[in-house]
């Protein structure tokens, strides 16, 4: 093939991408939070202070009139996050603060696919704890009380399918090839949720685990809020049906009232029961207030028996001011 050639190939070509794909729209968002943790006298807090900042970039156009969204996230806490992962895909120099990062596919009334190489989210990890909370939920701020959380698995490089009808029925279905970095099986959940009903939310979802071979679970979530006014209240009941080890089951109930625009406050109660051991029993309280960007927010958490160890009870707070822009 002479130049000539060449040269009118490549314009065809150039032309053909033009005139299938619109111009991109760039956006940039981002957070900060300082937070103060304490009362956990068996945690290392460090000093109490901790910060975490984010900054996410988008572009989104349309390729053959199907939506298609780039998004990187820029995370100071990234690289240690990573450094104690087994998906982690640092840099070789361990300066990579690359975190969340997804394409995303809208198609319309047809739903949206989203491939994630990091942060990607099926219905069980999305829907772990989905109680009505003014802050955090019962079982986080205490050190070592979420090691039994039903939550199924993600990992690197997942695909997250989501369809919505104007009945207010949602569903969610979710994949990750094997590979011994990230599942030795392949994973997957779905589920779906009811939003039909002014105020009310239904939902149920169920995935296969097994990450390592030879420890499958399966597990699964059902879930209920309903809003009255400035109340909110819901309860979730979820199980984990584990090969050749005891199972897992957990209850959740929470209640927010609304105070006005600004504040809200909420009580919730979470207990894991394993069996033939001890129920790990959680109470929380939250308070969250906003001024414009500003967010302030605090959690007092109380856990009993954590990791089912009868000897094991522990309270800590922590205080959060969070900015956006």
């Amino acid at each position: 093939m002479n130049n000539y050639k060449k040269i009118g190939l490549t314009a065809l070509a150039g032309s053909l991408v033009a005139g299938s794909v619109s111009a991109a729209t760039l956006s940039a968002s981002g957070s900060a939070t300082m937070s103060f943790s304490g009362g956990d006298e068996n945690s290392n807090h460090g000093n109490g202070w901790t910060m975490a900042d984010s900054v996410t970039f988008s572009a989104s156009g349309d390729v053959n009139d199907i939506g298609v969204t780039l998004s990187i996230e820029l995370d100071g806490d990234a690289q240690s996050e990573k450094s104690n992962s087994t998906t982690s895909y640092s840099s070789a120099n361990g300066t990579n603060v690359v975190d969340s990062h997804s394409i995303s596919f809208d198609f319309g009334d047809a739903g949206s696919l989203v491939f994630a190489g990091h942060g990607g989210d099926g219905f069980m990890s999305a829907n772990d704890d989905v109680m009505p909370t003014a802050s955090e939920e019962p079982w986080d701020v205490v050190a070592g009380a979420d090691a039994n959380v039903i939550n199924g698995f993600s990992g690197n490089n997942m695909f997250t399918y989501k369809y919505s009808h104007d009945s207010g029925v949602n569903l969610t279905a979710s994949y990750i090839n094997a590979s011994d970095a990230v599942t030795d099986v392949s994973y997957s959940d779905y589920g779906i949720t009811y939003t039909g009903m002014d105020g009310l939310t239904l939902g149920y979802g169920e995935g296969d685990v097994e990450n390592v071979t030879g420890t499958k679970s399966a597990e699964s979530t059902m879930f209920a809020k309903y809003a009255m006014g400035s109340f909110t209240v819901g309860i979730q009941t979820s199980e984990k049906d584990n090969d050749g080890s005891s199972d897992v089951e957990s209850t959740g109930i929470g209640i927010s009232y609304q105070v006005n625009d600004d504040l809200s406050v909420s009580y919730g109660t979470n207990t894991i029961e394993t069996v033939g051991s001890t129920d790990q029993d959680s109470v929380a309280v939250g308070v969250s207030y906003t001024m414009g960007s500003l967010g302030i927010s605090f959690s007092m958490n109380q856990v009993d028996n954590i990791a089912h160890s009868a000897t094991n009870d522990r309270e800590a707070y922590q205080l959060g001011l969070s900015f956006a822009f």
